[in-house]
């Protein structure tokens, strides 16, 4: 079968980063399930992953989480899926990713794809749903008031693939005031589109730009990327028994000025039960069932930004030097693959 893999980390731009190659197709066994891909989604952890230290010795690596297909074969154990089903699903850590033509994955991190949606649609939301759903629902639990606190969330890089999918969920889920930060007009306006009831601008002190809007202090703040850099500005902001999440990875994170306002910090990392097994790893599945349905009644809708055509290692290395440079909104999916191999 056809996928693409790394030996060693290397710049986006040396065509050794991501190259074409061939491996043998899997077999389910247990509760896995096999999936014919169909379409990819390439998120920051595929870029941080491919430069992480020199991977183990063996074969070339494959990455890869998002992905959307149809059932090929499934595990003795398996009984949740068909061959035929069409499914999309964010994968696990430890396991080879989904850039490849056939892939294996326990059938309870899995969804129905949404029916209303092509393979690429649904391919860009598993990774992100699940992050924000998470995050709003299980980490900072904002269906829960904070005493004295404006009832809103600030999502810090409301146009990335997870401020984009927590804008629609908040938005549409709950009746809480949803603020974005962007800092570029077609950022600000692609956030606007998905439900932000407020843009306002993260490259100026964000404690002043929370201020102008006048709703008083955020309950919630969500903080997506450059975590480190708007630290201070989130502590000053924030409401006093305000919780705070976040997902990138600071290289330290110093939370002492939380403590005068009791803020609780939560650190929502979407692989916790794939990568552990924990008791409730089906949640995943029933979450991403519950996106599909969402999906279906028009209540929420993709986040792909733009395809980048099939799934090959060229346009792969197009798509993480994009996601590389800061300056990505949405989602980038591949579709297809280029040629035929054998089966």
């Amino acid at each position: 079968m056809k996928a693409i893999g790394f030996r060693s980390p290397l710049p986006i731009s040396d065509p050794a980063s991501l190259t074409d190659i061939d491996l043998p197709r899997p077999e389910p066994t247990g509760r896995d399930i096999l999936v014919r891909i169909e379409a990819v989604s390439v998120n920051p952890v595929d870029t941080k992953m491919r430069m992480r230290p020199q991977p183990e010795p063996g074969p070339l690596k494959v990455l890869g989480w998002d992905a959307a297909g149809t059932v090929e074969a499934t595990g003795p154990e398996a009984a949740l899926f068909e061959p035929g089903d069409r499914v999309f699903y964010a994968g696990a850590f430890g396991r080879p990713g989904t850039n490849a033509e056939f892939h294996l994955v326990d059938e309870r991190i899995v969804g129905r794809k949404p029916a209303s949606l092509g393979f690429a649609e649904a391919a860009a939301l598993p990774l992100t749903a699940i992050t924000a759903w998470e995050a709003l629902f299980d980490r900072l639990d904002i269906r829960k008031a904070v005493p004295g606190a404006a009832n809103a969330l600030l999502i810090i890089g409301g146009a990335g693939g997870v401020g984009s999918i927590t804008t629609q969920l908040a938005r549409k889920l709950t009746d809480i005031t949803v603020i974005t930060t962007a800092s570029r007009p077609e950022t600000a306006e692609w956030s606007r589109n998905l439900g932000a009831d407020h843009v306002i601008d993260h490259s100026k002190p964000l404690s002043i730009e929370i201020e102008r809007l006048g709703i008083g202090q955020p309950a919630f703040v969500f903080s997506t990327t450059n975590t480190d850099q708007h630290l201070a500005e989130i502590a000053k902001l924030i409401a006093p028994q305000g919780r705070f999440a976040l997902i990138d990875d600071p290289a330290s994170l110093d939370v002492s000025p939380f403590k005068v306002k009791s803020v609780s910090t939560h650190w929502e990392f979407m692989f916790t039960r794939s990568m552990f097994g924990t008791a409730d790893i089906a949640e995943q599945g029933a979450l991403l069932n519950e996106v599909s349905r969402l999906v279906d009644a028009g209540t929420l809708k993709t986040t792909l930004a733009e395809t980048f055509g099939n799934i090959s290692a060229e346009n792969l290395r197009r798509a993480h030097a994009l996601i590389e440079s800061g300056r990505a909104k949405g989602k980038i999916v591949l579709a297809g693959w280029p040629a035929l191999s054998k089966r």
